[in-house]
């Protein structure tokens, strides 16, 4: 039995709306002659605050809060973790009043800064703690065995016989099942005895005994703060919960303390499979009893039977996932008129669901991908072996476009690349990826509070990247923070544009032998993902050009066709297209849903037919109810080989090659594609928002096909510089010309309006002598340490970190790069391009006195003609670093930084960190710096 996500969503989404009304209110009221949406806080990057000890005070939190808020972060979100040794007596309690003193004083602080606060339930992860008791804790299936013969008696009680679960409360003997030689089964749980003997021996026959227990996994919270320690909660009991949040409102009384949104982190929860009551809730889901089946369920076996075992005892796990705690942690938000934040991923249920059961889903990616742009700087050494995957991604955003929900978050940057060792530009194309999956509303991985006193490199987090003040590319974040704001700002507005729902079968993942509960990890995707058809289909259609959304079971109970397209809910997204992937089973109820809305106009395609059903009940009966739903389709063939089916307002087509079907159904790929370029749209009432990234190893300059342009008015929008300009179309009106720069991206922007007030787009059109920077350039050290280096002079600039003294190898921090040039006098080039050697890692530049802008990524150019003159100018680039070579040098020199309680600090592959071995890492620049004068055409 499926249950509709209906009635728990609309409260959901009204809350959703009431609260964001106030943020699109202040975008569509704002009148200005720019393209780009008038900023609001959600467009900016968010951060996750980790409170260490909770160890915090006013004067430091008002100074880091403003710090934050000039570098472009526009909101924490508070999670108090274990704390630094040393400042015990500065600790605050988890929800005691001078906790809550500084969360209230935090949220003041936040909002005079125009930032948002969101808080954790609970502290470290998962959700649990002192609240959540024994009897409430996480839940595991326990089984004893007893043999016994023809004429024996079982001379041991039947009694818990692991020391570490006996007597705890909630552990509790659920079932005693015999089972003979011969396929025979009884239940004899009613034949023990209140100490535990059992009154029963069998007449005939060698007898296996299976007795049950609900125990408990005795998992601990990971990283808790200090009032925040205990158990991990049964995330399947709604009492468990209930009383949880209960203690919690204890203490925050009836009010949000004015958090926009309470956050659930994912689901690491170890060996919970089980909740007290599951045995009726299977029953009463599943109909009929599992109890019987407790061999199969927990045995070795991997027969047919088994998988359909295990298949509905994965779909009553997601059940209670999704009914008693997703739905009610939301509720509870709501009623405290907040958001609910989540991260589904890692939990044993389907992820669609889950993600679609809050008002904003959260996704998060966990190492770094390998590009192929040319300079992108990845060491193997340096990086986890695991490649963030998208698709992954758009679970979460999915979830979110199918149900309307403004808002998809990640965590962001989790283990790009080891400590000390991130620079924004690696962190771009990943923020970029990202962004193409459906995630509009990033979350840094992250930042930690430290107080003012702590000596350098401040209070730190175990797990990179380092958003923190402290850190020496801090004064350059600012960077990839507009960078992020301005895409953000995009991808907020209007609704998405993709045209095709494609059904995700998780029947095909959880009909499997193997194993018992199923969570669905980010770093298991090569088990669980990865070999599907599903995911071939996906990948294949996304290189192709096509836009999607993942859509389940139970969205498609809640979906109608309207207009001849799909919807789930009146603020989704509409899609032209329903998509079914190859799938070996399906429910029956699902097959009906396809059939219903393709009779009420949408247009289904099938790639294959589904095999079989999943599940054990009634197998046989719903056999035949699939195999005559499927006889019902009379499919006529088209010329193209394309099988079709008309009912109703709409029809069903069968095709392997689902491309044809998508043409037939007159749904078309955008060919921008082709050249390697990926992208992702928007729509609003006006027009349509391309945002586009080039992350192939090679420039592209050349007209692309758009299919959604012609009769358009065009903009090219710069979300680097936050530049733009009108553009004229080519062949018919369909299509652009495409200038980018590998690492670069662009944003095309239609409208069916004219752009009033704006000016023309610039393209490069050719390339003159470059001229070479070579008079006697200046180094001064400005800012970092452990001191700064004496100031140099050079022939041509070179990175300090080659120079041979240890003063400047150590050095982390700023410098800034000075010279003077001329230039001819008389008309100058239409414009010139900064294009230095080498930037390791950021540089701010300064041209004539007047400051021009950034470099901070690849391929670290910049256009200056605007700030130069005829004759003599000068030029300044200051350049800050990474924090490694001061890392190494303390490191090697002894001198303690790293001190904290539980985990302490570890490396990228959770061994304790040393930085004493590293190699000098380079910094600075080098030449030659170029001046590339270049012709444009508008």
């Amino acid at each position: 039995m499926l249950v509709t996500l209906k009635q728990s969503c609309t409260g959901l989404l009204t809350a959703t709306l009431l609260i964001y009304s106030s943020v699109y209110a202040q975008s569509s009221k704002a009148v200005t002659q720019t393209p780009w949406p008038a900023v609001v806080k959600e467009n900016k990057p968010w951060t996750r605050w980790w409170w260490m000890g909770s160890a915090v005070d006013k004067s430091n939190i008002s100074r880091l809060l403003k710090n934050y808020a000039a570098a472009g972060i526009g909101g924490v979100e508070i999670v108090p973790i274990y704390g630094a040794k040393g400042y015990e007596s500065q600790y605050l309690n988890y929800l005691s009043p001078q906790w809550f003193a500084m969360v209230d004083y935090s949220v003041t602080e936040a909002a005079k800064n125009n930032m948002g606060t969101d808080i954790a339930v609970g502290t470290g992860w998962p959700i649990g703690g002192p609240q959540a008791g024994i009897a409430d804790a996480a839940t595991c299936l326990l089984i004893q065995k007893y043999t016994l013969k023809a004429g024996e008696s079982l001379t041991k009680p039947v009694k818990m016989d692991n020391p570490k679960q006996t007597n705890l409360p909630g552990v509790t003997l659920q079932a005693l099942m015999a089972y003979d030689d011969n396929g025979n089964t009884l239940d004899v749980t009613t034949r023990l005895n209140a100490d535990g003997t059992l009154n029963w021996k069998p007449e005939t026959g060698n007898w296996e005994l299976y007795a049950a227990f609900a125990g408990k996994t005795l998992q601990q919270v990971k990283r808790a703060a200090p009032g925040g320690e205990g158990y991990t909660l049964d995330h399947f009991s709604k009492t468990a919960l209930h009383n949880y949040l209960k203690k919690t409102d204890s203490a925050y009384g009836n009010t949000s303390h004015g958090i926009r949104s309470f956050y659930n982190d994912s689901y690491e929860v170890y060996g919970a499979n089980w909740t007290a009551d599951f045995f009726t809730e299977f029953r009463k889901r599943r109909g009929y009893d599992l109890k019987p089946y407790l061999r199969e369920l927990t045995g070795p076996s991997v027969t047919d039977k088994v998988a359909r075992i295990k298949c509905d005892y994965r779909e009553t796990m997601a059940d209670l996932m999704l009914e008693n705690f997703t739905h009610t942690f939301s509720n509870w938000a709501h009623g405290k008129k907040s958001l609910s934040l989540n991260q589904a991923h890692g939990s044993p249920g389907n992820l669609l669901d889950l993600y679609a059961g809050v008002d904003i889903a959260e996704a998060e990616t966990f190492g770094s991908s390998n590009f192929r742009i040319p300079g992108l700087r990845r060491d193997s050494a340096d990086v986890r072996n695991v490649d963030p995957d998208p698709n992954m991604l758009k679970f979460a955003s999915s979830a979110a476009h199918v149900m309307g929900h403004p808002l998809i978050s990640s965590e962001t940057f989790t283990w790009l690349t080891e400590h000390f060792k991130t620079s924004w530009s690696q962190c771009k194309p990943e923020v970029e990826q990202v962004f193409l999956s459906g995630i509009n509303h990033v979350f840094f991985h992250g930042t930690t509070y430290s107080p003012s006193s702590a000596p350098w490199p401040g209070w730190l987090f175990y797990a990179s990247v380092n958003f923190v003040p402290s850190n020496s590319l801090w004064p350059h974040v600012n960077g990839l923070n507009d960078y992020i704001t301005r895409c953000q700002s995009v991808l907020q507005a209007g609704k998405p544009d993709n045209d095709i729902s494609i059904y995700w079968p998780v029947f095909d993942a959880w009909q499997n032998p193997k194993g018992l509960d199923m969570p669905l990890k980010v770093h298991d995707i090569d088990e669980w993902l990865h070999p599907t058809p599903f995911y071939a289909l996906v990948t294949g259609l996304q290189k192709r050009g096509y836009s999607l959304d993942f859509i389940s079971d139970r969205m498609l109970q809640q979906a109608q066709g309207k207009n001849n397209r799909l919807s789930v809910t009146d603020s989704g997204s509409i899609y032209k297209v329903l998509l079914v992937p190859r799938a070996t089973y399906m429910p029956t109820t699902t097959f009906e849903q396809l059939l219903r809305l393709a009779s009420e106009g949408v247009t289904v395609v099938f790639e294959q037919l589904p095999e079989d059903v999943p599940g054990l009940h009634n197998t046989d009966e719903q056999r035949a109810v699939l195999k005559q739903l499927k006889t019902k389709l009379q499919f006529t063939t088209l010329t193209s080989g394309i099988q079709e089916y008309k009912t109703g307002k709409g029809r069903i087509l069968l095709h392997k090659n689902v491309e044809e079907a998508l043409s037939s159904a007159q749904v078309y790929r955008e060919k921008i594609a082709d050249s390697g370029l990926q992208f992702i749209r928007r729509a609003d009432n006006n027009g349509k928002y391309y945002y586009i990234v080039n992350h192939t190893s090679s420039a592209i300059d050349q007209y692309l096909p758009f299919e959604n342009i012609q009769g358009s008015h065009v903009l090219i929008m710069d979300p680097q510089t936050g530049k733009y300009g009108r553009v004229l179309t080519n062949n018919n009106g369909s299509a652009v010309r495409v200038q980018i720069k590998s690492g670069e991206a662009i944003i095309i922007r239609t409208s069916k309006k004219a752009f009033t007030g704006m000016g023309v787009w610039s393209y490069v059109n050719a390339q003159e002598k470059p001229v070479i920077l070579n008079n006697e350039w200046q180094l001064r050290f400005t800012e970092g340490g452990p001191v700064l280096p004496a100031a140099k002079t050079m022939a041509s600039p070179v990175q300090w970190s080659s120079f041979s003294d240890t003063t400047t190898q150590n050095f982390s921090g700023t410098a800034a790069y000075s010279t003077s040039f001329t230039l001819p006098k008389g008309k100058l080039a239409d414009d010139y391009i900064l294009a230095p050697g080498k930037i390791n890692e950021s540089a701010k530049v300064w041209v004539n006195g007047k400051y021009a802008g950034q470099l901070w990524s690849i391929p670290y150019e910049l256009r200056i003609g605007k700030w130069l003159q005829p004759g003599k100018n000068t030029i300044r680039l200051e350049v800050a670093n990474l924090m490694a070579n001061r890392i190494r040098y303390m490191d090697r020199n002894g001198i303690t930084w790293r001190n904290y309680h539980e985990i302490n600090f570890v490396n990228i592959n959770y061994k304790n960190f040393d930085a004493s071995g590293w190699q000098v890492q380079p910094s600075g620049m080098e030449g030659p710096v170029q001046l590339i004068p270049v012709s444009v055409q508008h």
